[in-house]
Parts: structure tokens; C-alpha cells; sequence
């Protein structure tokens, strides 16, 4: 049983300011390489990643700042600095300002665009880009993944490359444009469309209120969930029986409140998979927010893109999905404590109770919002990251889990038994 934790619908941005492409501002060398590239000419490049929270994770430098980590968001149109620490504002060269805006509940988010930067991920490299530096960190998706988050990048890099997302390994491989050649052998190939620089397919088929119905999904790496299904003026859906309101996740303007259910069965091209665990966003933080020329029905995310091994060709206009059987085996669970959790400390080890859900296993055992936990079962917290601790709340049905709780100072037992709610 793998983990589903916490949703971030990242690529639904909009910049209020005409779009932040790369530029060039002055005179440069003329022989330097201008945009994306690989180094010393090379055709094809591997980058490993890590997975934390279902959201893929890799290591980039910015100008001359190192180890910088980023999520990769197939829809991101610029590169996004959301921890404005980590980049020194008099080494940027900050010029207009922009408004961002997104999936949530709250407002518009204030950044500065830099213009003329170097990016480099491992053997990819790309000079004088534009960037955007959100003003304050109001994502905190460090505190929700578990380790340093600082930013999010995504649609230049598969614009520019052909993106193989190897979940098995940890592994980006980056393929020239033009020098990935499909073959059956690597997987089933399916169209996609890039609109307003996010990919959707339409090769999804949800079978629901008792109808069997192709729709419109976006392919959205910068999801943690399983599938989203949103009603817009042309489709809505009705909410299976048994659902669970909850705080589905984090967007670039708040929180998104909705509804988590399970839906009986959908294909992704000839794969079957039953029981999916989906989220129902309120459309005030979601379809609300997408404008009316958005043609889609839904996203899919990475709980169930981890289990193929994914590429992405933007250019010639496919993906081609290669199943990963152990996992196409692997059931869609939901966390079974009813309590969400954020990391904090310099090291990102100390876990607090963020919010627990009524009537939740967590409530009954007497959690509330702000304890630490300090011990859960015979393992320290701190030893923990933020995925393995979801994955012990989600053992089973039945199962307890002892933990030792911090709350003002003083420090006590309980125990939680796990419940699955949907």
C-alpha cells in the first residue's frame, strides 16, 4: 500500500502579466548557448529524483546557489522560487512585478520576475532564463513534503526534451528532441494535447453514476493524489454515497477544501483499475478558478502514474505509458488516522499535528491540532520522513499505532486505531 497525502495543484497558474518566456537583456558572448541544453553535446541525459508525498523531487542549481530541490510540475510555465530565502535579492536582477494565481481559497500571490539566470540539473543547463520569486513563502511545501522544498519547474524542461519518468528507478531520462524513437516494446503510445502549456489526454474513461463516459484529464506531475474529477457548466458529477469531507490539499492560493471518495472503476487506455481513491474539490478553490476556456474534467496524479513508466513526448504530441505490475496490483488507500501532519525544525524532523478530522480515528484518540509526536509505535518521529509516517497510518483497517504525544509541555501515551473511512 503506498501513500496518498497531500495534493498540490501547482499547475494551475496564471500570471496576471503577459507571459514570462526567457530573454535576453544586453550582450553576451556570441558563442554561449542560449536556452536549453545538454552539456558537451550530449543526446540523451539521466537525472535521478527522489519521491516524497508522491511529487518528484530533483536537485538543481540556480546561478550559483547548489542543491536547490524542485518539483517537477508538467504544467509550470517558468521556473518558481517559492522559498525567496534561499536566492539573494542583490544577486537578481528583479525587474516587474506579477500577480500569481491559482487553485485555492485565498488570494492573488505577489512575486518579482529575475531575468538573465543560469539553471543547471545535471547535465542539462540553460542559460539567461527568466524566474519567478514568490514574495513570501506562503506554499510552506516544505513543512507538508518533509524536506526543503524551493521551488517548482516543469514545462521547459518537457518542452524541450523527451521526458522518461522511471518510478522504479528514481530516474528522469532526458532524450533530445527528434532522438527518441517509440517502439511498442517501451509501452502503449496515447495522443496528448499541450494547451496553455500543460498536457491532457484524453484516453481516460471513467466508469460512475452508473455510466461509462470518456473524459478530458490533465497528466499533472505536480499532484500527489490518484485522480481529480471537478464539475465544470458542461459535466458535473455526482458524489458516490460514502465520502469524507477533507482538506484535499495546498494550491497556490490557499487551501482546497472538497470531498474524498472512491470511484468504482476507470480505464487509462486498455488498463483497468478499481477503487480509486478520488478527490472532489469545492469549486470555489478549484473549477472556480481554472477560467472558462479550460476544457477538462480532471487531473490524474502521481499515486497512479507511479504505476507505468511514464514519457512524455510534448513535440510529437504523445505519452506512452509501460505498466509496472507489482504495482498495477497495488490497492488505492487513503491515510486511516484522520490527521494531517507538517514538518518543522531546521531539519525538517519534528512533526506536529496540523489538523485532524472529525470523528476520525485521530479525534477519538484524543489528538488535536498543534501535539507532537514524538514516537510512533517503537520508531522515534524524528527518525521518520513525512511518507513513511503516512504509510504507517495506513497499515490496515483495525491495526493500532501508540504513540507518544507532546502537548504544552506535558508528555502522554495514546492510541490510535486505524480506520478506513472511505
Amino acid at each position: 500500500m503506498k501513500t496518498f497525502i497531500w495534493l498540490l495543484l501547482i499547475s494551475t497558474l496564471f500570471i496576471s502579466e503577459a507571459a514570462i518566456a526567457a530573454s535576453v537583456d544586453g550582450t553576451d558572448n556570441a558563442e554561449e548557448k542560449y536556452g536549453y541544453f545538454l552539456d558537451k553535446n550530449h543526446k540523451t541525459a539521466r537525472i535521478p529524483f527522489e519521491l516524497h508525498s508522491n511529487l518528484i523531487l530533483v536537485y538543481a542549481r540556480i546561478n550559483d546557489v547548489d542543491s536547490l530541490r524542485f518539483i517537477l510540475d508538467t504544467g509550470v510555465s517558468s521556473i518558481i522560487i517559492t522559498d525567496p530565502h534561499i536566492l539573494k535579492p542583490d544577486k537578481l536582477r528583479l525587474t516587474r512585478k506579477v500577480n500569481l494565481s491559482g487553485a485555492g481559497e485565498g488570494k492573488s500571490v505577489a512575486a518579482h520576475v529575475a531575468i538573465d539566470n543560469r539553471f543547471a540539473m545535471g547535465r542539462l543547463r540553460a542559460n539567461h532564463q527568466n524566474i519567478v520569486v514568490i514574495e513570501q513563502d506562503f506554499l510552506r511545501l516544505s513543512e507538508y513534503v518533509g524536506v526543503p522544498v524551493h521551488g517548482i519547474f516543469g514545462y521547459d524542461i518537457f518542452n524541450n526534451f523527451v521526458v522518461t519518468i522511471d518510478f522504479s528507478r528514481r530516474e528522469l531520462l532526458l532524450t533530445q528532441n527528434g532522438n527518441y524513437k517509440y517502439k511498442p516494446s517501451k509501452g502503449d503510445k496515447h495522443p496528448i494535447v499541450i494547451e496553455d502549456t500543460k498536457p491532457f489526454t484524453d484516453a481516460v474513461t471513467l466508469f460512475a453514476d452508473g455510466r461509462e463516459k470518456p473524459i478530458r484529464v490533465l497528466i499533472d506531475t505536480g499532484a500527489g493524489h490518484a485522480l481529480l474529477l471537478n464539475n465544470t457548466p458542461k459535466e458535473t458529477y455526482r458524489l458516490p454515497e460514502k465520502v469524507i469531507r477533507a482538506q484535499l490539499g495546498r494550491g497556490l492560493n490557499g487551501v482546497i477544501n472538497g470531498n474524498l471518495a472512491r470511484v468504482d472503476r476507470m480505464k487509462l487506455g486498455r488498463f483497468e483499475l478499481d477503487n480509486i481513491v478520488a478527490s472532489f474539490p469545492d469549486s470555489t478553490g478549484f473549477s472556480a478558478k481554472m477560467g472558462a476556456n479550460v476544457e477538462r474534467q480532471g487531473n490524474i496524479g502521481c499515486e497512479l502514474l507511479r504505476r507505468f513508466k511514464v514519457t512524455m513526448n510534448y513535440h510529437e504530441g504523445y505519452m506512452v505509458l509501460k505498466p509496472v505490475r507489482s504495482r498495477m496490483r497495488e490497492k488505492f488507500e487513503h491515510d486511516m488516522s484522520g490527521m494531517e501532519i507538517r514538518a518543522e525544525g531546521s531539519d525538517l524532523h519534528s512533526y506536529f499535528v496540523n489538523h485532524v478530522q472529525e470523528k476520525s480515528p485521530a479525534s477519538l484518540a484524543g489528538l488535536v491540532e498543534g501535539d507532537q509526536l514524538l514516537y510512533i509505535d517503537d520508531h522515534a518521529a524524528a527518525e521518520l520522513n513525512v511518507s513513511e509516517i503516512y504509510k504507517l497510518m495506513q497499515r490496515g483497517d483495525g491495526r493500532n499505532v501508540d504513540l507518544l504525544v507532546k502537548r504544552n509541555g506535558n508528555i502522554f501515551f495514546t492510541r490510535i486505531t486505524l480506520r478506513r473511512m472511505i
